[in-house]
């Protein structure tokens, strides 16, 4: 089979890889084409995972519609060479609409609920979308649902084992105390009408948390000139490596903040979208499993990681961790087999969704 992925964001390239080698070892083909944002080219190179550019995003209504058909022409130009048998993304609306001209299944995986722009473009002509079971929203006959979490494609323990070398190379050792902190730009559109932290609130943070322990911050856009300092130099596929021995992640986006809490690593979610009638389904069951603190506002977010720096060691969460991965499944295996017997496979999973529990983390012990 001819898999055409496209990628929008450099996590996805972290939720693809894996199931990109599985597939290939069974023979299959396939080709990735990749949006140039912030470290994706970075990391397809790192992964040594061949793309072709559909360029950068657009910015503003006008910008992204002109960027829609750039992206679906560049896109298009891939598939008319390479003739795909399935298009595959994380709820890309460019892989889905190049699909149907080309009359060839979609498969979306998703598990942004609020993100409804990209429903709206991508679902009509999706034939399969893939949601975590925590996932709160119906999208109709076209959902099937898995117990996990996307970020397990790259963080489960039969795929990652974090390297310590990364702490020599960022002048630090087992024992040094270290907080990351995540600014986003906000600029997605799924964001629209929510905001971050303003500039005195992350100024203010870091003073206080540099008090307890020394403070690394990954940022989308510019820094206050005073926090500059405090960014981050490491290679972006070493991130994962960093983040697993941390003792405190603060972060605005989503992803980062589900990745260590998948890593059993202490975290605060701080977003907007995060009350009771929009908090996504993803994040209100890793705070019911104990990993992960969640926070609408600012208040009380300085309060809450002086707590978690002033208290024990990360036992209590490794120990939640291991719960967690024992309910779970192998994402990884998990979409490797839906794609690369599709649609054998969805008709398979639709008459028996317990079919998947074949590929629960308890049955690859680490």
């Amino acid at each position: 089979m001819k898999i055409l992925i496209d990628i929008g964001h450099p996590a996805h390239v972290h939720y693809f890889r894996n199931a990109i080698r599985l597939l290939q070892e069974k023979g299959h083909q396939v080709a990735i084409t990749a949006r140039d944002k912030e470290v994706t080219f970075n990391l397809l190179k790192a992964y040594n995972l061949p793309y072709v550019s559909r360029g950068k995003g657009g910015r503003g209504l006008v910008g992204k519609m002109l960027y829609l058909l750039k992206g679906n022409a560049a896109i298009a130009r891939v598939a008319r060479s390479f003739r795909p048998d399935l298009f595959l993304s994380f709820g890309s609306p460019y892989a889905a609409q190049v699909s149907k001209l080309f009359g060839k299944p979609h498969i979306a995986f998703d598990d942004t609920e609020h993100a409804r722009f990209e429903h709206l473009m991508y679902l009509p002509f999706t034939d399969t979308v893939v949601t975590p079971n925590g996932f709160r929203k119906d999208l109709g006959a076209k959902q099937i649902r898995y117990q996990g979490y996307i970020e397990l494609c790259h963080l489960a323990p039969t795929c990652f084992q974090p390297d310590e070398r990364v702490l020599e190379e960022m002048g630090l050792t087992r024992q040094d105390r270290f907080v990351i902190l995540r600014f986003i730009s906000w600029g997605a559109s799924h964001d629209v009408g929510q905001h971050g932290l303003s500039r005195n609130q992350k100024i203010d943070l870091v003073e206080r948390l540099s008090r307890h322990a020394r403070v690394f911050i990954s940022s989308e856009g510019a820094l206050p000139p005073e926090l500059e300092g405090h960014r981050i130099r490491v290679a972006p596929e070493k991130l994962h490596h960093l983040l697993a021995f941390a003792s405190l992640y603060i972060g605005e986006g989503s992803t980062t903040a589900s990745e260590c809490a998948l890593l059993g690593v202490p975290n605060i979610l701080v977003n907007s979208l995060l009350a009771p009638d929009t908090c996504p389904g993803v994040h209100l069951e890793l705070k019911q499993y104990g990993l992960q603190e969640l926070f609408v506002t600012f208040d009380g977010v300085t309060e809450k990681a002086v707590e978690i720096l002033s208290g024990p060691a990360r036992t209590d969460w490794q120990e939640r961790r291991q719960r967690m991965l024992s309910e779970n499944i192998d994402v990884t295996a998990f979409m490797a087999w839906l794609v690369g017997n599709y649609p054998a496979s969805l008709k398979e999973l639709k008459e028996n969704p317990a079919r998947q529990n074949r590929f629960l983390l308890t049955a690859n012990p680490v």
